[in-house]
């Protein structure tokens, strides 16, 4: 089953290159196209896709608000941004906002193809480089966060953990990323990791 996108930026004939790139990969289809502030919503509604793709410029500056209506509207689709520099404060604010995945625009093609999979999974997606660094004794997670992580430890889907802790699904991939940038993981199983290796779990 495809991941279905839908593209959001400044200029038509740029997402329509993009669209045809993406395409070409095997697993994704970009079902939408959204060249405005208030284009981006119907899109969604429109299509359900599984990514959001945002241009960190898109719509005057409004992209980290677009995130956020999105995650609040549409939990069940992953937002990703393309941002001009992927830098710490960046991704902080990304993450803040909602977004799962952070892609510098000087990445290449299958790193925004790693990206947009992890995202369409529900795991937070960036370079743990640009995750702030947690100190052993600052680790805290809140019951419901070493739940979801317990059960992803054990191998459980999202929506294997979202019927065993009787939470929606969206709130099963926030618990994960809030968790997963507390722990300075790469994804959902990596968190996991860590936090069995400080006995959190």
């Amino acid at each position: 089953m495809s991941i279905r996108i839908v593209l959001a930026g400044d200029h038509q004939l740029v997402l329509e290159a993009f669209a045809e790139t993406l395409n070409g990969v095997d697993g994704l289809e970009v079902v939408g196209l959204a060249t405005s502030y208030d284009a981006v919503q119907p899109a969604v509604e429109r299509h359900r896709p599984t990514v959001l793709l945002l241009g960190e410029s898109t719509m005057g500056g409004k992209a980290l608000r677009v995130a956020t209506d999105v995650r609040s509207r549409h939990p069940k689709c992953g937002v990703a941004l393309l941002v001009g520099a992927a830098t710490s404060s960046v991704v902080d604010r990304a993450v803040a906002a909602g977004a799962l995945g952070v892609v510098p625009k000087n990445a290449r093609l299958p790193q925004l193809v790693t990206t947009l999979m992890g995202v369409a999974g529900g795991c937070l997606t960036v370079d743990p480089s640009l995750l702030r660094p947690v100190a052993v004794g600052e680790l805290s997670l809140s019951t419901r966060e070493m739940d979801v992580l317990r059960l992803t430890a054990g191998g459980a889907t999202v929506k294997e953990i979202a019927g065993e802790l009787y939470l929606a699904a969206g709130t099963v991939r926030n618990l994960t990323s809030a968790a997963i940038k507390k722990l300075g993981g790469r994804n959902r199983f990596d968190a996991a990791r860590i936090a069995g290796e400080h006995g959190l779990l």
